[in-house]
């Protein structure tokens, strides 16, 4: 497959285009500058510049016709200011969504956050993002050109990966390594049975595989 990544830069980013890279397929890794170009190289991945603040829709589509799938994993970062949470957060989202529609790729992930939502309530910086998260979830999952899968996941720790997930609509608060967040972005990617769900992911005790097979109803 020909997979798009936007936030080609970020932590679960760089680990899921090393997975993909290793199992054959073509990644792309959109990325706000061309510093950061030889980190995705290094992992097997494409470096596209492009700024998601300022691209046009059509920019955009123009990365991602041919793909067979696209994943949204840009974020603004925990330092940014309140006005990044929805330029980013919220906008880059939307735009990145539009842009597949545009360029006909259906297949369509999101890595989101968990308690994401259009009405979260309050004035702090985390606030803001979760209600940035869900307002561009929202409008992802109201575009019927998508297939698209939102993941959720739990407290985010650099830990090892162990492969060993829980992984449901709703599963409660925990933490997760990056390194399983990325495994399971790469089996979601070819379990096009998952399209439609918005799913909570923490560490349990299913392996990554069985865990997807299980939510996708199979």
């Amino acid at each position: 497959m020909r997979i798009v990544i936007a936030g080609g830069h970020g932590q679960i980013a760089l680990r899921l285009e090393r997975l993909l890279a290793a199992r054959g397929d073509e990644v792309a890794g959109i990325i706000r500058t061309a510093e950061q170009g030889d980190d995705l190289r290094a992992v097997g991945a494409e470096p596209v510049v492009l700024d998601l603040e300022s691209a046009s829709v059509e920019e955009v589509a123009e990365q991602l016709r041919g793909a067979d799938a696209a994943v949204f994993a840009a974020g603004a970062g925990p330092g940014s200011a309140a006005a990044r949470k929805d330029t980013v957060d919220r906008g880059a989202a939307v735009l990145f969504a539009d842009a597949a529609v545009r360029a006909g790729v259906r297949r369509f992930v999101v890595v989101s956050s968990m308690g994401a939502d259009p009405g979260h309530q309050g004035d702090e910086i985390f606030d803001v993002y979760q209600r940035a998260k869900g307002e561009a979830d929202a409008y992802v999952r109201g575009l019927d050109s998508l297939d698209w899968t939102i993941l959720r996941p739990g407290a985010l720790t650099d830990d090892a990966g162990t492969g060993l997930v829980r992984l449901e609509a709703r599963t409660g608060r925990g933490p997760v390594p990056r390194d399983d967040v990325a495994a399971v972005l790469a089996e979601l990617l070819d379990s096009p049975a998952t399209s439609g769900l918005t799913l909570e992911l923490i560490s349990g005790s299913a392996p990554v595989p069985v865990a997807v097979k299980a939510v996708a109803g199979n």
